[in-house]
Parts: structure tokens; sequence; C-alpha cells
């Protein structure tokens, strides 16, 4: 089946939630952002991109019920008594943003307009039905940092995932990993990745000034010169002991967000590892977008037992252990070095 519609909605959705992030990400002010009742970070960016992205998907698809598995569930502590000010932001943000797009020019936006897109991602995904997967501001430590982030949107159907879309606006366009006194790849960035299941996977600039280009993970099967890729705020004593094991030299390059997955299909790195603490169980929207991309470009994502990832159970990866993303020739090797290094810590994950 094509999924070239939902494909092409999905593109139009994240770029336009990327200009309304990269537009407050340039002005953000450390007041600006809250502390939702999970402690985590949450800023207008967050909300604006969610209810950007579910309005678009309503408006150039028209689905009888839109299924939107999200990370900003809903909108309570917006309706809270003193959030008036901080929603009335978020609503210009989606009004001007919409706007820019003429195929949007002179569309009519309210604030309950953009509570409802909001709260649209309140489905709970499953093994039937169709079901986008968003994640609004992925890395929102680093979003606030001035850094890494990304918009990830994932089209499920029948627990699986047929469409990604990744817009990661401050990555290079060369390679993610690079010097940081490397200016010329600093300046240019912005990036848009995506795949449709069985058609590969491509990028593109963020910007829209060059067409596609398909992207393919590394060749490299020289482990001492591989790079690795690990989260920025989660340094895991476990990394360092498979990549040791593999005979990596080089220090693990930290980065927020789906990037990591971006910058593996595109052969930037070799391998992007992620072990959290004991009984933690990954959220799907932080996966499901950069899973299908890297698989589209030839690579491979699973758990320590070399299982895929189930998207099918709901909106977390409950069935999965640690997340393991590589070349097809590399995994086996990883695989091993995991088991080894995981049984000589005596760790469970």
């Amino acid at each position: 089946m094509s999924y070239e519609k939902e494909l092409g909605a999905a593109k139009k959705a994240v770029s336009l939630a990327a200009r309304l992030s990269q537009g407050v990400q340039k002005t953000l002010l450390q007041s600006e952002v809250w502390t939702k009742s999970d402690k985590t970070p949450v800023t207008a960016a967050d909300y604006g991109s969610q209810a950007v992205v579910s309005l678009v998907l309503e408006r150039e698809l028209k689905p009888a019920t839109l299924s939107l598995v999200a990370e900003e569930v809903d909108t309570r502590d917006l309706r809270k008594k003193g959030s008036e000010e901080f929603l009335e932001d978020i609503t210009k943000l989606v009004r001007d943003t919409l706007a820019s797009d003429e195929s949007y020019a002179g569309s009519s936006i309210t604030t309950e307009d953009v509570l409802n897109a909001i709260d649209c991602g309140k489905s709970q995904g499953g093994s039937s039905g169709c079901h986008w997967v968003l994640d609004p501001i992925d890395g929102t430590r680093g979003f606030v940092r001035g850094e890494q982030y990304a918009v990830g949107l994932a089209l499920l159907v029948e627990g699986k995932v047929v469409v990604g879309v990744m817009a990661c606006p401050n990555l290079p366009l060369s390679s993610a990993v690079v010097e940081k006194d490397d200016k010329s790849c600093q300046d240019n960035v912005g990036c848009l990745f995506f795949a449709a299941t069985g058609s590969g996977a491509y990028v593109q600039p963020l910007n829209g000034n060059s067409p596609p280009q398909e992207v393919r993970v590394s060749s490299n099967e020289n482990l001492e010169e591989a790079k690795f890729l690990e989260s920025y705020h989660m340094p895991i004593p476990l990394h360092s002991s498979i990549a040791k094991k593999l005979g990596i030299t080089a220090l693990p390059v930290r980065i927020d967000s789906q990037a990591k997955y971006a910058a593996v299909s595109r052969g930037d790195a070799e391998m992007y590892l992620r072990f959290t603490l004991v009984g933690y169980r990954e959220w799907i929207w932080d996966h499901a977008a950069g899973s299908i991309i890297t698989t589209e470009a030839g690579g491979v994502v699973c758990d320590v037992e070399g299982t895929p990832l189930d998207f099918s159970k709901g909106k977390r990866l409950d069935h999965n252990r640690g997340i393991i993303v590589t070349t097809k020739k590399l995994k086996p090797l990883i695989l091993k070095a995991v088991r080894e290094s995981m049984e000589e810590e005596n760790l469970r994950v």
C-alpha cells in the first residue's frame, strides 16, 4: 500500500511545527520554561507544535476521527487560572505559523481551536487501526539550551510504523558528528528526514531549497573507527563497557532527541545505544519516527535480545528492554558485547 498522501501531510505538518519551534527557541527565556506535573520541562513550542501538527493532519487528510498519540496529552495546565497569557502566546504562535503557509492564509484560529487540537493527542494507540504518533518537541532540554531537538511524527497501521517524518532544525546538513569549532557546519543546519515503508529514507534541507537525497547507514565495519551516540543528559556506564569490548576508541557523541536516529540513518555514526534505569519503559513517540527512518536506510533497531521494537502495545514499549540502533553487519557483534557487559555487571534492564 502506498502512503504518499499521508507522507505529504506529515511532511507539511512537521515542517510547519519546526518553523514554530525555531521562532520560539531564538527568543526563549528561562522564565518561559514551565515544569509539568511529572517534573519535566515544557515550553510554548511543545504545545504550539502539537496544535499545528494536529490541525494540519485534520485539514490535509480529513479523517473521520484523528487518532493522535502525543506527549502533551491534555490541556489541564493551560486551562488553569493564571495561564491566560501563556495560552494566548501559544495561540498567536499557532495562528502566525499557519498563516505563513499560503494554503492556510486567512484561516481563523481561536484559543479554543488550539486547546482542542492539543487535546487530540489523547489516543492510546494499539495494534488495530491507524494512529499518528507525535513528539512535538523531542529533547526539550536540548531545545531549552539552544541545542539539538527534533519534531517527530510517525503513522502506525495495525501496530506497525509505516511512515516517519522528523525535523531536526539544528542538525548540520553535512554530519551530526562535527567539531564544535567547525563554524561552517554550525551555520549550515536544518534537516528534514522522512521515510515510508518499502520506499527508502531521505533527507532534505528544512528550508526546502534543494531536493531530497536518499540516505544509507554507514558501510564501515572497522569498529576501531566507529562512532557511537548516546543521550546528552544520561551517561550510562554500561555504554562505556560495551564500547570497550567492541574496541571503539572514540568517546561517545552526546546528542539530545531522535536526532541520533537521523545521524545513524545518514551514516554519521555506526551505533546509538540507549539503556535506562531498571524498570523504565520507553514512550513510543520517542522512537517511532526515528526507527522507520533508520530501518528504511538499511539499519537495524532492536532491543537486547535482537528483537525489533514493538509499537503495538500502547503508549509504552513494554515488551522491549534497551535499544540498539546500528547497521546489519555490526548488529551481531554489538549484541554479543551487550550481553557480555550485562552479565559481567549483573545488570538487567
